[in-house]
């Protein structure tokens, strides 16, 4: 019985260490979710790696708990891969920025959203699936009088990019073919410096290949752009995800690792990082942290603050 069942849990064990194993051999969008979860997953292995050791000591436990630990170890160095060094972090930050999914069902709570964004002291703030702020736009609009988005009504209302200095350029965009606006290309000037600030939400990865289109789109995007950029949003898929490496690597992008976990909400610092905010050179994120609430939302929402590196006035936005 003991060898039946040592041979049961390795047969699992061994076929999800397979499947969680695909992304060093194709990036397929069914499993891509999956991918995002390789470290939490890797954790688990581990655990059943050893109860069936416990059950019997035999090489090949052995062999799948190093399957297992490597999936961890490979999951941190990759996770390290877009880190932002902090060399200047002793800088004076030269703006803050708010990244949050209210979700859009979350009428109930939209008084204390709004009057979260508003103590948030956030010189821009990115609201994705805005539509329950609908009723709360006017006071928004008064302590933020620059505004793209919710134009229309409630129905047009999904993507809302807050600032309390004026815009230089704006536009809105579609990326992919499954949802409209939900690109916004903004930027605008502190102190002297202009600073390119997108908002992009992305399709959950495993409804087919959508999510690889607007990542295609995403970076046409931003290779138009130049000088100081930040890009902010929900990317439904963790910075480990096959795609979104490939994406950050091809568009120079870095972060603060490890990056908060924002989803599930209620899961806390057992979740993953869907949720983003990157920054590319000359513009360096010195701070990165997760709001204190999620107020309702299944996302939580970010918050950073950023710097010039070598204090560079002079590199205009395109």
């Amino acid at each position: 019985m003991r060898n039946i069942i040592y041979w049961i849990l390795s047969a699992f064990l061994t076929l999800a260490l397979a499947i969680v194993s695909l992304r060093y051999v194709t990036n397929f969008w069914l499993l891509s979710f999956v991918y995002s979860f390789q470290i939490h997953l890797g954790v688990l292995f581990v655990a059943v790696s050893l109860v069936i050791l416990a059950v019997r000591r035999h090489v090949y436990g052995f062999i799948l708990l190093l399957a297992s630990v490597f999936l961890i170890a490979h999951g941190v160095i990759m996770l390290r891969e877009f880190s932002e060094d902090h060399g200047v972090a002793d800088a004076s930050p030269i703006f803050r920025l708010m990244s949050f999914n209210i979700a859009i069902d979350n009428w109930k709570n939209s008084t204390a959203i709004t009057d979260m964004v508003l103590a948030s002291n956030a010189d821009v703030v990115n609201l994705l699936e805005a539509k329950p702020l609908t009723f709360h736009l006017q006071q928004l609009f008064k302590v933020y009088p620059y505004h793209i988005g919710c134009d229309h009504g409630k129905d047009s209302c999904d993507t809302l990019v807050l600032s309390k200095r004026p815009f230089v350029t704006r536009q809105v965009a579609s990326i992919g073919s499954l949802r409209k606006d939900r690109l916004v290309i903004s930027s605008v000037d502190f102190g002297g410096q202009t600073v390119n600030l997108v908002s992009a939400h992305l399709s959950k990865p495993y409804f087919d290949d959508y999510q690889m289109g607007e990542l295609e789109d995403l970076g046409r995007a931003l290779r138009s752009i130049s000088g100081p950029l930040v890009l902010a949003g929900d990317f439904n898929s963790s910075a480990i995800a096959p795609s979104i490496q490939g994406f950050l690597r091809e568009q120079k992008l870095k972060t603060i690792a490890p990056e908060p976990a924002t989803w599930p909400s209620g899961a806390g610092v057992l979740g993953i990082a869907i949720d983003h905010i990157f920054a590319r050179a000359p513009l360096r994120p010195t701070s990165l942290k997760r709001l204190d609430d999620s107020l309702g939302s299944n996302h939580s929402g970010l918050i950073a603050e950023f710097v010039l590196d070598g204090g560079d006035q002079s590199s205009a936005a395109r």
